[in-house]
Order: C-alpha cells, then sequence, then structure tokens
C-alpha cells in the first residue's frame, strides 16, 4: 500500500549522532538504505545545528568549533503496517539515541515517476 492523499500514515522520527555508525558506514547511510530495501515510501535525512540528548552533551555548528557529532534525525512516513515491520531492526541497530512515532494525516502526496535503478551510490560523486 502506498500514500495517498487525504489518508492516515505513521510518521517515525529516529534521532541519532552524526558520527554514529553501524557496519562501517554512517548510520544514517545505512538506517535509508535499509528502509530503501524494506519498500518504504521515503525518507529524509535532517541535521541539525545544535542540540543535546541522554548524555547531556550540547553538539553545535558553532563557527569557533565544528562539531563532529551533530543531530540528525530521519524521518519517515509511510502505512503503519509497513513501519511496524522495520520498527524492530531499527532498535535493533540503533544503539545510542530515540525513536518516536505518531499518528499524521497525509495532506499530499506528489513526486517524479522512479528512475529504473535509482540507488544511493548514484548520489556520490
Amino acid at each position: 500500500m502506498s500514500l495517498r492523499m487525504d489518508s492516515e500514515a505513521i510518521l517515525l522520527r529516529i534521532y541519532i549522532g552524526e558520527s554514529d555508525t553501524y557496519e562501517g558506514k554512517p548510520l544514517y547511510r545505512y538506517i535509508v538504505e535499509y528502509l530503501k530495501k524494506e519498500g518504504i515510501s521515503g525518507a529524509t535525512v535532517l541535521r541539525g545545528v545544535m542540540g543535546f540528548g541522554q548524555t547531556s552533551r550540547i553538539s553545535s555548528s558553532s563557527i569557533l568549533r565544528l562539531s563532529t557529532d551533530l543531530p540528525i534525525v530521519i524521518e519517515v512516513a509511510d502505512s503503519e503496517e509497513k513501519i511496524d515491520r522495520v520498527k524492530a531492526e531499527l532498535a535493533m541497530i540503533i544503539k545510542e539515541g530515540l525513536i518516536t512515532e505518531e499518528r499524521v494525516s497525509i495532506v499530499f502526496v506528489g513526486g517524479k515517476k522512479k528512475p529504473p535503478h535509482n540507488t544511493i551510490e548514484d548520489l556520490d560523486p
């Protein structure tokens, strides 16, 4: 089931650090590749300019010092069935962070047709 206008969905937010890794690659990249492989409708990675979590250590993109561990939020919206299917694996992959979910209403969904061989590697220069 794909997302439709005027339908209900689940918004999953995954909070991690930019320096977090899994199997030798940045955790945010691993998660996005995993979600794509699992047929999730889409994911967006957002980099925060400042934040803190359970450690209470503030990470900031201050001009005076460049942080190597800025906050990262990955947002994923899809049907409840699809989100439920990936939550357990995400909880095993993520060692430090936070995962939240909430019900949302889809107001608009649209986009271009999928390219035939769209992979994350296509983004690397």
